[in-house]
């Protein structure tokens, strides 16, 4: 009794006081608020206030990462110029193309430490590894801005005969927005009109936000406090490659609930640093494509019958992110061309290809059941329990792509795939095939 207390306490002191990426938001957090205030002064200048955010994270990267933050710093650096010294019809090629070959190099880092050398990784080099995809959204999202003339390059700026003072200064909106403390280590994408209007405008902190920052730390509370119950619950029991049958979906579905509860914690911890900051919703008003997304929306994730819109409100910023940067741009297979790259942008590990391609593939037959039912099924009682079978069968499917894409090796892709749990993707196949023929002989 005494050991499982113990255990109980250890379990509780590691996931509020232990857990790095929180630890360093909550460490973060008191200098939000400080910023926040700064802000209501009209004697905090414009510069004062990218200077700010820009050595909040350079120092929160020293402390998060420590060497590894060269790593963050060195491609910050080589955005900047490319976005000071090349034409705007240039930046995105350029820039993309730097960035994720940068992120790709390091990933590499990390597949050579687990699958060559098996060897742990650094928890710091992970922590480095979250960063750059983050840092990634970022830099994209600013050069396609520039592309599309909604932000003004400042080409040139950098080689003229300015002085490398006046060179510093423009960049500096830059540097800040790439590297600004509230999000350097999670939350969702800001772009870079928001933050530039953020920073340059007056901002004032009232009730509501006390209420909302209040709000966000209970929650976030309550999402630890079910993270210990589920842990203790599928620590006790047994993994997937020791589960008989029907026993293999319930240790699926509280695996994948466990890793929705870490998701949805830090993401409302994300929220919370970056409300904080002044960054968030309640003063944003912006709309449309600029506009605040929050990326935990749990409700919908939690009710939804359907994958299709699972999917587009998972880790929402990133999804519209995604749309935006491979999506609207494709010209063939465009739903299969954005998980491809998701899987590249998430680190290139055989259970992550094999997870976002399944996804996919979920996501096409999803549209074509949904498609065929709404034509099919007309009755409510029939409905009703056409609503609840494809709310378990999302539940289900979306464990199975989570566990895939967090097992990420190979032996633990291989127990899952050999596990009961694939045999409803299989039928989504099937149904994809059956309904994809039926839909070229209507045609």
């Amino acid at each position: 009794m005494m050991v499982s207390l113990s255990c109980f306490i250890m379990d509780w002191f590691e996931l509020f006081f232990l857990h790095p990426v929180a630890f360093y938001q909550g460490a973060a957090f008191p200098f939000a608020l400080l910023f926040h205030y700064l802000c209501i002064w009209d004697s905090f200048s414009t510069r004062a206030r990218y200077l700010f955010l820009l050595a909040g994270g350079g120092v929160l990267a020293l402390a998060a990462m420590g060497v590894y933050a060269v790593l963050v710093f060195i491609p910050v650096i080589c955005a900047v110029l490319l976005v000071s010294l090349l034409e705007p019809q240039e930046v995105h090629k350029w820039t993309f193309f730097f960035q994720m070959s940068w992120q790709t190099l390091c990933h590499l880092g990390l597949h050579y430490t687990e699958y060559y050398l098996q060897e742990p990784p650094s928890l710091r080099f992970c922590i480095t590894l979250s960063s750059l995809m983050l840092l990634t959204q970022r830099v994209t999202s600013l050069s396609l801005d520039i592309c599309e003339g909604k932000v003004e390059a400042t080409t040139g700026s950098i080689g003229s005969r300015s002085s490398l003072s006046e060179c510093l200064c423009k960049a500096l909106p830059y540097f800040s927005y790439l590297l600004f403390f509230p999000a350097l280590l999670g939350g969702p994408l800001c772009s870079f009109q928001r933050f530039q209007a953020h920073v340059q405008g007056s901002s004032s902190l009232c009730g509501c936000s006390f209420w909302a920052l209040t709000w966000r730390g209970l929650l976030v509370l309550g999402l630890e406090c079910l993270k210990v119950a589920l842990s203790s619950v599928v620590s006790a029991g047994t993994g997937l490659t020791d589960c008989q049958k029907l026993e293999c979906v319930y240790v699926l579905w509280s695996t994948a609930g466990l890793f929705k509860l870490t998701y949805y914690s830090q993401w409302i911890l994300d929220d919370w640093l970056l409300h904080a900051a002044g960054f968030g919703s309640e003063f944003d008003q912006s709309t449309g494509e600029e506009g605040y997304v929050p990326d935990a929306d749990i409700w919908t994730l939690e009710t939804t019958h359907r994958l299709s819109l699972f999917t587009r409100k998972w880790n929402r910023s990133t999804a519209r992110w995604l749309r935006r940067l491979v999506f609207q741009g494709s010209s063939g297979w465009p739903l299969l061309q954005t998980f491809a790259f998701s899987a590249w942008w998430h680190g290139l590990h055989p259970g992550q290809v094999f997870g976002f391609l399944c996804w996919a593939v979920m996501v096409e037959a999803d549209y074509l059941i949904h498609a065929f039912a709404n034509l099919s099924i007309s009755s409510w009682p029939m409905r009703l329990l056409y609503r609840s079978l494809t709310w378990a069968s999302t539940q289900l499917i979306v464990a199975y792509i989570m566990l895939a894409v967090e097992g990420r090796s190979l032996s633990s892709l291989w127990s899952l795939c050999n596990s009961c749990n694939s045999v409803l993707p299989m039928v989504y196949c099937i149904l994809l095939f059956l309904l994809v023929r039926r839909k070229r002989k209507v045609n």
